[in-house]
């Protein structure tokens, strides 16, 4: 007989219990863990690992951005952007990942829910998880140049 091996050995249940099998004596878990997903911080970091690998390898726009954030990073170390510029821009190029990997999530979720049948709401929340990352592109474009036009037009002497 086949027995399904459980996907991720030593998680917890959003449900509590590291088990599916009922308890023998018919009681339900304990709950007092229930927001506990992984069993240790390195199960944890795996978990996000493999997420950012997915998305890596799957999405276009995140590895876009990506490339994109490299480039802008590399271009204010160049230009000798101070530490607080730099940050700045750092902040604005995770902030669009971090929409992007939400993007990507709702997405999936969405799907999942309703698989290929058409829903208004779920065109909603796939459009408004996209216009999120668009908003922040736009942001991140804009304080991009905001702080990399002025040092770049010196060093080129325009």
């Amino acid at each position: 007989m086949l027995v399904p091996q459980d996907p991720h050995p030593g998680a917890v249940s959003y449900l509590g219990g590291r088990s599916k099998a009922p308890d023998p004596a018919g009681r339900r878990p304990h709950r007092s863990r229930a927001w506990t997903v992984a069993g240790n911080l390195g199960v944890s970091f795996r978990y996000a690992a493999q997420g950012l690998s997915y998305a890596f390898s799957s999405q276009r726009n995140f590895r876009i951005h990506v490339g994109t954030g490299f480039v802008v990073f590399g271009l204010g170390l160049w230009l000798g952007l101070s530490a607080d510029r730099l940050a700045v821009l750092v902040l604005t190029v995770a902030a669009v990942l971090v929409l992007e990997l939400l993007n990507t999530a709702t997405e999936a979720v969405v799907d999942l829910a309703i698989g290929r049948r058409f829903h208004p709401l779920a065109r909603i929340a796939k459009d408004c998880a996209a216009a999120a990352v668009l908003v922040a592109s736009l942001s991140s474009l804009l304080i991009a140049l905001l702080l990399l036009i002025p040092p770049l037009a010196a060093r080129l002497g325009l």
